[in-house]
């Protein structure tokens, strides 16, 4: 269900639901994504990188309970969760084709997937709604990708660990693909309904 923002005061309100538990880890996970990169690109820590990648895993599903349990959910939390997951989807790709580790296709499809939720956006915000709610299908796509990534890492060598890890990592990698186009596509459906609803219908469901 996508919502009409609220007028006034939203700033004040985002300012200070930015110091709870869970929306701190969510800052930091987004903090460590230029860290993530010099990681992959500059020294080629694998190791180091790898142990980010796994944190920002974690810490996807940790803020999320966080918010839960503490009754901390705030509109910011919904801004903050899947823009670091988008951040951290883009920035892996890109050095990944970097480093040669995918196939630059697979970077343009997933990358153009971003690009249209990112006009959808746009499109919502130009109408006064807010951005769509994380549908489960799109959890369910980072969810598969942010193993992925640790596993195609792991793949690079010769070793055995790698041959064990190869098979596993392109099928969370295919999987995780073919389920972030889909929650694309359940976003422009989402933006479409809502865009068409009478300005008095108030929200869409």
């Amino acid at each position: 269900m996508t919502e009409r923002e609220p007028a006034g005061g939203e700033a004040n309100t985002l300012a200070r639901q930015a110091l709870t538990a869970p929306n701190l880890l969510s800052i930091l996970r987004l903090a460590l994504v230029p860290v993530f990169l010099w990681l992959l690109l500059g020294p080629k820590e694998d190791g180091w990188a790898l142990a980010i990648l796994l944190f920002a895993g974690v810490s996807d599903w940790l803020d999320g309970k966080l918010a839960r349990w503490l009754n901390q959910m705030s509109r910011l939390g919904q801004l903050l969760d899947p823009a670091a997951d988008r951040l951290y989807i883009a920035a892996t790709l890109l050095a990944f084709l970097v480093r040669d580790i995918v196939p630059w296709w697979l970077v343009a499809v997933l990358l153009a997937r971003e690009l249209v939720v990112g006009g959808c956006l746009l499109v919502l915000r130009r109408h006064g709604f807010g951005p769509p709610e994380v549908t489960y299908v799109g959890k369910s796509a980072t969810f598969n990708l942010m193993y992925a990534f640790p596993l195609l890492l792991l793949t690079q060598g010769g070793s055995t660990l790698a041959e064990v890890a190869r098979p596993v990592a392109y099928a969370f990698t295919v999987w995780g693909g073919a389920l972030y186009l889909w929650s694309g596509a359940l976003y422009v459906i989402q933006t479409a309904r809502a865009v068409a609803t009478p300005r008095g219908a108030g929200a869409v469901g």
